[in-house]
């Protein structure tokens, strides 16, 4: 009996799961992190112009969601394609690239 139902669990289980299509993922730089849990993430793709040749540059931005606001202004990202989450959101946070570096701002006690 035992052995029966763990054949059958066995043989349900690649049934039941489902493999996800593959989802796009692009690189961009992260313009904007002032609203909670979104960032801006501008794209900028180059091609060649199909009459001229001249490479042109086209940007676009992208508005991801980041759970745990762990992308800054600057900081190179990878987002990934998702289910929408927002009118504008449809993108989530995969990964960060390349942190930005970051200056400390100096205080400075001026004294007029």
């Amino acid at each position: 009996m035992a052995e029966n139902n763990s054949v059958q669990t066995k043989a349900a289980t690649p049934a039941t799961e489902k493999v996800q299509g593959r989802r796009k993922e692009v690189v961009g730089e992260v313009v904007a992190n002032r609203m909670q849990k979104t960032i801006v993430v501008k794209v900028t793709r180059k091609r060649a112009h199909p009459f001229y040749g001249r490479v042109v540059a086209r940007n676009k931005k992208f508005y991801a969601h980041d759970e745990n606001n762990e992308a800054h202004v600057g900081d190179v990202v990878r987002i990934e394609e998702t289910r929408p989450l927002s009118k504008l959101k449809r993108w989530k946070l995969k990964d960060i690239v390349r942190k930005t570096t970051l200056v400390p701002e100096a205080v400075t006690d001026v004294k007029a």
